[in-house]
């Protein structure tokens, strides 16, 4: 199994026009459009799913390049997302204890400011991610 990242789509770009364009290449798993989630509106790009890697390999070379709706396809294998943090907390003077299967990671930091300098006080970073 393979995704496909295919960019460059116009925003009116449906599943079922991704489905037939990709179609002919091989057997579709699923197809993803990317929208924005306060609009809903198509960000321009999408994700396909292919059951066969061989014939995604060929689906990229058959595609990327091509004219869509009048754009040219960026297609190739998708790369997996980066995991980010989850969470940043800023506390002074305290650490807040956070649940189970949460990591965290606490980075002191110099206090700052006109009167965070005079007291000596300082915050702390909290960087929480799911594990």
């Amino acid at each position: 199994m393979k995704n496909l990242y295919v960019g460059n789509l116009p925003h009116s770009t449906t599943e079922t026009e991704l489905r037939t364009l990709f179609q002919p290449h091989g057997y579709i798993e699923r197809v993803s459009l990317v929208t924005d989630r306060d609009t809903g509106r198509s960000k321009g790009f999408a994700f396909v799913e292919m059951a066969d890697a061989g014939e995604a390999d060929k689906a990229i070379t058959a595609l990327k390049g091509t004219e869509f709706g009048g754009r040219t396809l960026t297609i190739n294998e998708a790369k997996p997302k980066a995991e980010q943090p989850r969470a940043v907390v800023m506390v002074s003077d305290a650490l807040v204890a956070v649940g189970a299967g949460v990591t965290i990671i606490a980075a002191m930091l110099e206090g700052r400011g006109s009167h965070a300098g005079n007291f000596g006080l300082h915050r702390f970073a909290l960087f929480a991610s799911a594990s």
